[in-house]
């Protein structure tokens, strides 16, 4: 498959998706949605929903319907990114090469930006179509879970806390399985949700996400200590100046590269039952472990 093309068409049909499902930016009050709208319209790749739509497809759905939740969470993680650089957390000034929501809008109205997108979530997701499987109680609870205070939140608590700690690596785990690989998991469950995949394949999924979810937050500690700001559109070396909690600050640089290795072979692993129509979820984990931002 030509994935350059398959990401670049996936992102504008998302992109399309999320316009309609935000209110205008002349919807009053118009400070809101024009800052909620510059956060999530700042030029992200649109992996998590992307993925969505693979799993979906991968379980025989279709994209239209999984479409819905794939949207809901990328307002989900644009909300944690929203806060996660507010002064009171991260403290990042640059955000996918451009000034953070607090830096434009200012504090407040970002935190509220960031509340907001996090319920717009909930109502995308209640316009999805059920199935025999999975009903509406489920695909919100799935949410709910994930964005809640033992994964998401979870994961952010410990991150924070974990500054200037010695972290050893199930500590280091816990925060990366929570902070990141939660939401990607449950990214990929909600598509195999759509398209009423069986138990046996819901799981296949769900091991392929953690997997993912792990490698992908591997590259991402490895990416802050080897590219420039330029590079990654947000500051480098912000983990090590924050004293985080890093694969390569306890484990070093070349073990967490083999590490990413190792959890993403993991996560082409968990694919192995769906033959053909899991080509997209394997190019896109290769994908991730290859990137340079």
């Amino acid at each position: 498959m030509n994935l350059k093309s398959y990401l670049k068409s996936r992102q504008a049909t998302i992109d399309r998706a999320l316009d309609r499902y935000l209110p205008k930016e002349n919807v009053k009050p118009t400070t809101i949605h024009k800052a909620m709208r510059y956060s999530l319209f700042a030029g992200g790749k649109r992996l998590r929903p992307i993925l969505c739509l693979a799993a979906a497809e991968a379980c025989g759905g279709k994209i239209e319907n999984a479409l819905p939740l794939a949207c809901a969470m990328e307002c989900i993680h644009t909300y944690s990114l929203v806060h996660d650089d507010l002064p009171s957390m991260d403290n990042d000034d640059f955000r996918r090469g451009r000034p953070t929501c607090h830096k434009v809008f200012g504090d407040g109205i970002a935190v509220l930006a960031g509340d907001a997108l996090l319920t717009i979530a909930f109502e995308i997701v209640s316009s999805a179509k059920p199935t025999s499987r999975y009903d509406m109680s489920i695909l919100l609870r799935e949410l709910a879970v994930a964005a809640g205070s033992q994964k998401l939140i979870a994961g952010q608590v410990a991150d924070l806390e974990g500054e200037g700690q010695k972290i050893d690596m199930a500590g280091l785990r816990y925060i990366h399985e929570n902070k990141t690989a939660a939401i990607l998991t449950t990214s990929v469950r909600l598509g195999a949700m759509s398209a009423n995949a069986n138990p046996k394949r819901l799981s296949a999924i769900t091991k392929f996400g953690r997997a993912l979810g792990l490698a992908f937050q591997v590259v991402d500690d490895i990416l802050d200590v080897t590219q420039t700001s330029e590079k990654l559109g947000k500051s480098a070396g912000k983990d090590v100046a924050a004293q985080k909690a890093t694969y390569p600050a306890i484990i070093g640089l070349e073990k967490s590269r083999a590490e990413a290795k190792r959890l993403t072979k993991q996560a082409h692993s968990a694919l192995s039952t769906f033959g053909a129509k899991g080509d997209a979820l394997h190019a896109l984990a290769n994908y991730l472990l290859e990137r340079e931002y």
